[in-house]
């Protein structure tokens, strides 16, 4: 598979009164065309905001990109986003790259038809007449499983489910045949039904037209039978990279243990206790001078408090920012005791 979207060193900050919020902070990674990537990690650790810059969608002020580059295409026609012209990024937006965001209520307008909304895109990008687009968008409410599709076009997203209107949402991101389609934490208003029949929705389309997936998440349960690689993000880093199969059987980074601890599973027995990650995620505006996970952290050494480690692989595509191998530490607890008395 070739190379569809590399990032390497983003930055984004958002500067407030307070203090300069630093969300991204250098990220660097890299998606092949057809793959389907996770993101995943806590509520502000970087998630949203990191693929919002893949789009240049920060609100200008308070954010800004301050560095990195965003490689997207093949051969000739491989663009840095970052340096794209307002009017090249219309371009991309909704057309080759497509949107998915958490709630599709406040993201669909309420005073427009469902039919109306979908077929403004395949005007603008596709060049359609108001028949033929009135057509398609039709056709790609059928696609995602939504009954009667052709009398529901003149219908307004509040007379639609919350699971009918992320398949509205869906729809609307096909509609031009992207490369790329990024959903952010598409299930998460959704029941636990209606996010399965979403995720089986995405995986089939996924199959069926070939492009590649961003999935943006907080729930690693989500992503286990979606994803062929995983991210983990924590306080605007990556601090593990690794495929899916590979970050569930050998998590190599705390964070991700605490993560994956904290996760339900149907093979444990009834004495099997969930875990929690002690402590809170760091102040953004403060962010400390070593592992960001440091203060939280069980296995920590000496050496976190002083230097942030680099993301470095370990394993064929599996990377770790770390610096204990923590494979090695019998009672992470015990360490933690010693470093700190």
């Amino acid at each position: 598979m070739s190379r569809l979207l590399e990032v390497k060193g983003l930055e984004t900050r958002f500067f407030t009164q307070d203090g300069v919020v630093h969300a991204v902070n250098g990220i660097s990674y890299h998606l092949d065309e057809g793959e389907t990537l996770a993101i995943v990690g806590e509520s502000g650790c970087g998630k949203s905001v990191g693929v919002m810059s893949l789009l240049r969608l920060i609100p200008q002020p308070p954010g800004k990109i301050t560095g990195g580059e965003v490689w997207f295409g093949a051969g000739e026609d491989r663009k840095d986003l970052i340096r794209l012209s307002d009017e090249e990024m219309r371009q991309v937006r909704g057309n080759r790259i497509a949107m998915i965001f958490q709630d599709p209520m406040t993201s669909l307008n309420p005073v427009l038809t469902i039919g109306y909304q979908i077929s403004e895109a395949l005007m603008l990008h596709m060049g359609m007449n108001k028949e033929a687009a009135r057509q398609r968008a039709a056709e790609l409410l059928e696609l995602v499983g939504i009954p009667n599709a052709a009398e529901r076009l003149d219908d307004y997203p509040h007379q639609f489910s919350g699971g009918m209107r992320q398949r509205v949402m869906i729809a609307m991101g096909l509609s031009c045949n992207p490369q790329l389609l990024i959903a952010d934490e598409p299930t998460t208003a959704l029941d636990v039904t209606i996010q399965a029949q979403i995720t089986d929705l995405v995986k089939r389309l996924r199959d069926d037209i070939g492009m590649a997936i961003i999935w943006i998440t907080h729930d690693l349960g989500v992503v286990a039978g979606l994803a062929d690689r995983v991210l983990v993000m924590y306080a605007g880093f990556i601090v593990e990279e690794a495929p899916v199969k590979e970050l569930y059987a050998d998590p190599r980074h705390p964070y991700t243990i605490g993560l994956l601890g904290s996760l339900p599973r149907l093979d444990e027995t009834r004495a099997h206790r969930l875990t929690s990650i002690e402590g809170l995620p760091p102040d953004l505006i403060d962010l400390p001078h070593g592992c960001p996970f440091h203060a939280r952290c069980a296995y920590r050494i000496e050496k976190c408090a002083a230097e942030n480690p680099p993301l470095e692989p370990i394993a064929p595509g599996h990377k770790v920012a770390c610096w204990v191998d923590v494979r090695t530490v019998k009672d992470p607890h015990k360490s933690a005791k010693v470093e700190n008395a």
